[in-house]
């Protein structure tokens, strides 16, 4: 069963139009670290690599990032590169860098064409949002536009606005990521992936975090979400699930429900 739409990058579905599709991050604080942990994940064969360069200790020299992801790039052998620098409000990691820097960094690795997909977060100020999804498109990139609450989960109506509001912003894929205190709170976010996924025009990756929000990463795509993140080498966020694990529920999950049918 597929509600959602599936990802494209550069006119075509990732990895044939799989659903979903398994990103794994990347963390690494120097180069040398950073392509010792691409080579231990892409042996796992995920669909997707995302490279969080806020715990890269270079961000500040983008000439530094555009080479090491043009590094990443060589060695993924066609694996599309999600760049993201997430905030420390969003659950990031401290940088030297002003949003104004982060903007002008985003546009240059835009330009280098050696990234697929950029993560922007939603709360970020309107313009600055406007310039990043105008260098994306200049550039044949794909703009996730993303919310994060690591501290709870907001309520329903809240969630649908999330979802809408990366639509209405200009977002290829809208993304929404919160923390559970509940079971309830698992289900909050599922049915309000169930509902974007039935009125949004774009595809959408949807989690709840912690051991909870585990549950999600295992099944959240039957509600629509189109990507699961997964541990390769390390983990970017709480719940993440070893991607060996998450293929071998997928695996049964997939086959259930189409013997189901």
């Amino acid at each position: 069963m597929q509600i959602a739409k599936a990802i494209e990058l550069h006119g075509k579905p990732v990895a044939g139009g799989k659903f979903p599709l398994i990103c794994t991050p990347l963390v690494g604080r120097t180069r040398a670290q950073l392509l010792d942990e691409a080579r231990v994940v892409l042996a796992k064969k995920p669909d997707i690599l995302e490279w969080r360069v806020d715990f890269f200790e270079g961000i500040a020299n983008a000439s530094d990032v555009i080479g090491v992801a043009g590094a990443i790039r060589a060695l993924a052998g066609g694996v599309p590169l999600l760049f993201t620098r997430r905030s420390i409000r969003e659950g990031g990691e401290k940088i030297a860098l002003s949003e104004e820097q982060v903007i002008a960094l985003y546009k240059t690795v835009c330009e280098s064409r050696q990234i697929d997909v950029i993560d922007f977060e939603m709360s970020n100020d309107p313009t600055h949002i406007a310039q990043v999804r105008e260098a994306a498109r200049a550039n044949d990139i794909k703009l996730i536009l993303s919310f994060h609450n690591f501290s709870f989960t907001p309520g329903l109506e809240t969630l649908d606005q999330r979802f809408l509001q990366a639509d209405q912003l200009g977002a290829d894929i809208a993304k929404v990521a919160v923390m559970p205190r509940s079971l309830e709170d698992v289900l909050t976010l599922l049915s309000a992936t169930l509902s974007a996924s039935q009125k949004l025009r774009i595809p959408l990756i949807s989690m709840s975090m912690g051991p909870y929000g585990s549950l999600t990463r295992l099944f959240g795509w039957t509600f629509g979400s189109a990507l699961t993140f997964a541990v390769g080498a390390s983990s970017s966020a709480p719940g993440q699930v070893p991607i060996d694990d998450l293929n071998t529920v997928l695996a049964i999950l997939q086959k259930s429900m189409t013997a189901a049918k």
